[in-house]
């Protein structure tokens, strides 16, 4: 194995580590930093030596896609009311009024749901908080300080989400631009043609904001066939124009799973030129993008969570290893390379979708990791092995899958 060394001085020495390559190797961190990894490592002097006992020890995954304040999670249980015909969105925003209208405190449920997250094995996050005309910007508030508790334990990344609608509901855009006044970090959107019906006048607003506050776009988009498509590629013409290749997702794009392969080859295109990443959660009842497909064309594909025990499905568990495993499941991903993609979904791609820096277990990386129960990647994504501990910036934060708490 090739030595990769910083310095010979370490805050912590951790031994017995079981890399992705299958090699056994020491690595060493400092001011919560990776600074050696290879044999040179072991014979560094440090405070602490900890033997990770052979375990495998990958990157701390990556929750590219969640929604805290609407989570139901830790609360009463919550039944799952249907549509009164196939998938509404509108409906759905409804049913989420109600039952949010009886819920425990939003920093109560936000709480439970980031220690389930953390619990396996998530350190970096990217959270839709709704901001618009019907609540204001008092759950962005709310998690605001929510993420102040939990700075030393998992970072996130906060959208301004108009869950209901940016034209259709008043006060709505100048709430979404105060966001940023409050420490927001990206700007959402939700379906400018189903929900707004005016693709140009819903964009003009997400992407004038995002140009006006150099932040990045993260636009949800459930229209499926062509109308999804469409919107689609607009949002790639309006990247492109604004130079914010790297720094646009779109979540969900079902429209990507139910076009012919010829229309999904063209789009893919001017994704990947555009660099416009997609998020999928591979959900059971839609058809999805087609992973593979969109990584040959360049595209970066990531996951995330989505909804947890909320009022759009009654499902989620918080592990994104889980959701690697169910991505490879309906993907048919068979082959050890296949099932190393479906990790790469909830880790490298994730952090380049969100702009992470210093990820993964590299000299330089930030020290976020975590030990799993098998003997590489390929097993870790079908066994799904639980009882983690889990690793920020080179301390112990999760123990046997159990949250050992934050330190402010």
């Amino acid at each position: 194995m090739e030595i990769l060394l910083m310095t010979d001085v370490a805050d912590t020495l951790f031994t017995n580590a079981r890399l992705s390559d299958g090699m056994t190797a020491a690595f060493a961190v400092l001011d919560g930093t990776i600074t050696a990894i290879g044999s040179e490592a072991a014979g560094m002097r440090a405070r602490d030596e900890v033997d990770l006992g052979g375990m495998l020890v990958v990157p701390a995954f990556v929750e590219g896609h969640i929604h805290l304040d609407t989570s139901f999670y830790g609360d009463a249980w919550k039944p799952h009311k249907p549509c009164t015909s196939g998938f509404d969105v509108h409906e759905r925003v409804e049913f989420q009024r109600q039952n949010m209208a009886e819920a425990a405190p939003m920093e109560v449920r936000a709480r439970s749901q980031l220690e389930l997250c953390l619990s396996n094995g998530s350190t970096q996050m990217r959270s839709h908080v709704m901001v618009d005309g019907s609540v204001g910007l008092k759950s962005l508030e709310t998690i605001l300080a929510v993420r102040e508790e939990y700075l030393d334990v998992i970072d996130i990344q906060l959208v301004a989400f108009p869950q209901s609608g940016i034209l259709t509901c008043p006060g709505t855009p100048d709430l979404l631009d105060a966001a940023f006044d409050l420490g927001c970090d990206a700007i959402g959107g939700l379906d400018p043609a189903s929900f707004d019906r005016d693709v140009n006048g819903h964009l003009d607003v997400v992407f004038g904001i995002a140009e006006k506050r150099g932040v990045p776009v993260d636009i949800h988009l459930h229209d499926g066939g062509t109308l999804g498509v469409f919107q689609i590629e607009e949002i790639a013409k309006r990247t492109r124009a604004l130079g914010m290749e790297g720094k646009v997702a779109v979540s969900h794009a079902y429209a990507l799973g139910d076009v012919s392969a010829d229309t999904l080859g063209k789009t893919a295109e001017k994704l990947a030129a555009a660099g416009v990443s997609i998020m999928t959660n591979a959900p059971g009842n839609h058809a999805f993008p087609p992973v593979l497909e969109l990584r040959r064309a360049g595209v970066t594909v990531f996951s995330g969570s989505d909804n947890i025990r909320d009022s759009w499905w009654p499902y989620g568990d918080g592990d994104m290893l889980g959701r690697a495993m169910m991505i490879g499941y309906r993907s048919g991903f068979y082959t050890d390379d296949e099932l190393r993609v479906a990790f790469e979904v909830v880790t490298e791609a994730g952090a380049k979708a969100l702009g992470l820096e210093g990820y993964g277990l590299c000299v330089g990386a930030k020290a976020d990791f975590v030990t799993l129960g098998a003997e590489h990647i390929p097993e870790a994504v079908v066994a799904v092995p639980g009882k983690r501990d889990v690793y920020k910036a080179g301390r112990r934060v999760v123990s046997n899958g159990a949250f050992i708490g934050k330190s402010r």
